[in-house]
């Protein structure tokens, strides 16, 4: 609809986590770069964040990023037994019928992970909402597979990626022997008005635009409604977007934020 008209080759603000849509940030930049280092150290990462802060965007970037010879292993919904985890991880490493007894099934994990060793690979583990893991027993699976290592190195990475109150959970005492191996953390934040302005045109650009569309009061509206979370910013540019074709309108000002704000829940 809305996209001849504002010259755009693709939709600006999409919920989908392209990463030629990440938009760098300082909190951003920093973020992946913590990440790689956590990877090619082959550490364990904690990355928090609120809800639509860019946390599974920044992890695709993380993935490109980092080349052939590294395996990701993603869980994306984590609310799992030991066991499902456990045999998600074998399926993700390769192995098509991962077998049906815990015992075997870590021999299993054992040999694929020694032999993606030899092979120059280095399978990073990518947990994403962690803080819906449901028990203490599955973080006990993720502290276990810490302990895959030779004397000088560790044979893989771990991810968790989570919103704030994964922080709060992990530190329970309880959660202590796990805490201890994290070697990297970071927060993500929201974005501040001047950089809620470059991500707005950032993204027109990246989708075959021109940057000015949004009106100055548009942006302070935006970031105002949104708080600087990018999700609530796509939702309401989009909308705002759709409301100015509706409109004829080359520009976007802040009444037609507040015309769409009344339909919005962000």
């Amino acid at each position: 609809m809305y996209k001849g008209f504002y010259g755009l080759r693709e939709k600006p603000f999409s919920k989908t986590p392209d990463p030629r849509f990440l938009f760098m940030s300082r909190i951003h930049e920093e973020a992946l770069a913590r990440l790689q280092y956590a990877v090619e150290e082959l550490d364990v990462a904690l990355l928090t964040g609120g809800i639509g802060s860019g946390k599974t965007t920044i992890s695709r970037a993380l993935m490109d990023s980092l080349g052939p010879g590294y395996r990701f292993c993603f869980v994306f919904n984590p609310i799992l037994t030991p066991m499902e985890f456990l045999r998600l991880l074998a399926r993700d490493l390769g192995l098509d019928t991962p077998a049906a007894t815990k015992d075997d099934l870590l021999k299993e994990l054992t040999g694929e992970i020694y032999r993606c060793h030899a092979g120059g690979i280095v399978p990073v583990l990518i947990i994403d909402e962690a803080q819906m893991i449901p028990g203490r027993e599955v973080f006990d699976e993720i502290r276990l597979l810490t302990n895959f290592q030779l004397d000088d190195t560790n044979l893989l990475s771990v991810i968790l990626m989570g919103q704030p109150e994964l922080r709060e959970r992990l530190a329970e005492p309880v959660y202590e022997p796990l805490r201890q191996r994290i070697g990297i953390q970071y927060h993500l934040t929201s974005l501040n008005l001047e950089e809620t302005l470059a991500y707005l045109d950032f993204r027109l650009t990246v989708a075959g635009g021109k940057p000015g569309l949004f009106l100055p009061d548009a942006v302070l509206r935006i970031y105002q409604l949104s708080g600087g979370v990018p999700r609530r910013i796509n939702t309401i540019a989009t909308n705002a977007l759709l409301e100015g074709f509706s409109r004829d309108s080359a520009l976007i000002d802040a009444e037609i934020i507040d015309a769409v704000n009344e339909e919005l829940f962000v």
